[in-house]
């Protein structure tokens, strides 16, 4: 009877381990750098990347940026690369405790294409999928927000939160530059 009861608690014990390991796998599955920026910029440019250009955070800017992103921006500066009608924009915005970074194309006001470059939580990254991303191609400003209404997806709030802001500010610092 002793054996038995030791025997269950040894198959307890690695059914529980698997578990763990499972959880663990899942845990880190969803961290990654997909593209890097100079990629991401070369892919939108057709390898001619323009000289980049800064966007100073300041005044009424600094303010608009605040409203969109429900906090304060970090830096003093927002770098950006344009040509023509056409600008590219990485940017990093919180998920759940750390930071995704995003590449957003915008042309004549309009969402071309967003990217996750990278991504540092644990989960939410379903996020990254064209099946997702596609939703913000050819979105627009109205009154500073995007023009149609976002799909969530179950577990990935932050992240898509953290997206649909990204997206908002790049069609936003688009527009501020748009008479350069």
């Amino acid at each position: 009877m002793a054996r038995l009861s030791q025997q269950y608690r040894v198959k307890q014990s690695l059914r529980l381990l698997g578990i763990a390991l499972l959880m663990i796998a899942f845990s880190v599955s969803a961290r990654g750098v997909y593209q890097s920026d100079e990629a991401f910029l070369n892919e939108a440019f057709n390898n001619e990347v323009p000289r980049s250009k800064v966007v100073w955070n300041k005044g009424e800017l600094r303010q608009a940026i605040s409203t969109i992103l429900g906090h304060d921006y970090a830096g003093l500066r927002i770098r950006y690369w344009k040509d023509n009608n056409r600008s590219s924009w990485i940017l990093e915005e919180i998920g759940k405790e750390k930071p995704i970074t995003f590449g957003v194309i915008i042309s004549d006001g309009k969402v071309e294409q967003v990217k996750v470059l990278a991504f540092r939580e644990s989960r939410g990254d379903e996020i990254r999928h064209p099946a997702f991303t596609r939703q913000f191609e050819q979105a627009e400003l109205e009154s500073n927000q995007l023009n149609r209404q976002v799909d969530g997806i179950s577990g990935a709030t932050m992240s898509v939160r953290a997206m649909t802001v990204v997206v908002t500010l790049a069609l936003y610092l688009a527009e501020s530059i748009s008479t350069e």
